[in-house]
């Protein structure tokens, strides 16, 4: 592996990439709030296994292909944007708002919440050009591992440590979900607001030129 003084530099620049207010933290925060504890749990566990995704896709430079083929980049824009603005309105256009319907929902919705985060995290090309940008720069070539081991290495380890700051937010929206939870009419405000979370994430994503 790299030498301790590039370690040192990767954690402390993973930990200030990973506790910046990003997608994946509104995401779950946006999950918890809209279908509680449950689901905000799932969503962070999906963010988490969709990352792998990207850490190997990186790992085996195929994140390359958004670089070097801009309509493809586009293309995957365009379906995470959409289905982000889709996740959204479906919180927002939902009517249930008691506390016996919200019971019911949040027995299905942990499931469901896994798997569109896994799809979300996935469909973000950003984050596989943040993992083939950001991963190389503390690989050694003298290190005793090969330079796919180390970016399988680095990656996990960025991996973990985002959806470490994913779980904080996840805590928070919990403790305000639960002071809300048998208020059916705030419930439906706060359910409203993180379907609107989720459709500025998907603006943001469409709309974003880098």
């Amino acid at each position: 592996m790299p030498s301790t003084e590039i370690l040192l530099a990767f954690l402390l620049a993973t930990a200030v990439f990973a506790y910046m207010p990003g997608p994946a933290m509104l995401y779950a925060t946006a999950q918890t709030l809209a279908r509680g504890k449950q689901a905000g749990w799932m969503a962070a566990l999906g963010i988490h296994v969709g990352g792998y995704v990207h850490v190997l896709s990186a790992t085996l430079g195929l994140a390359a292909l958004f670089e070097t083929v801009p309509l493809l980049y586009a293309l995957m824009k365009i379906i995470g944007s959409g289905y982000l603005i889709w996740l959204g309105a479906r919180l927002i256009l939902n009517r249930s708002g008691t506390a016996t319907e919200s019971l019911h929902v949040s027995k299905h919705s942990g499931v469901q919440a896994f798997r569109q985060s896994v799809a979300v995290e996935v469909l973000n090309p950003k984050t596989a050009l943040f993992y083939l940008a950001f991963l190389p720069q503390f690989t050694a070539t003298d290190a005793l591992l090969p330079l796919w081991a180390q970016l399988f290495v680095l990656g996990t380890i960025v991996n973990f440590v985002f959806s470490s700051a994913d779980v904080l937010c996840v805590l928070l929206a919990a403790r305000l979900s639960d002071l809300i939870r048998n208020r059916p009419a705030r419930g439906r405000v706060i359910r409203r607001a993180g379907g609107g979370i989720l459709i500025a994430l998907g603006l943001n994503l469409a709309l974003d030129r880098q």
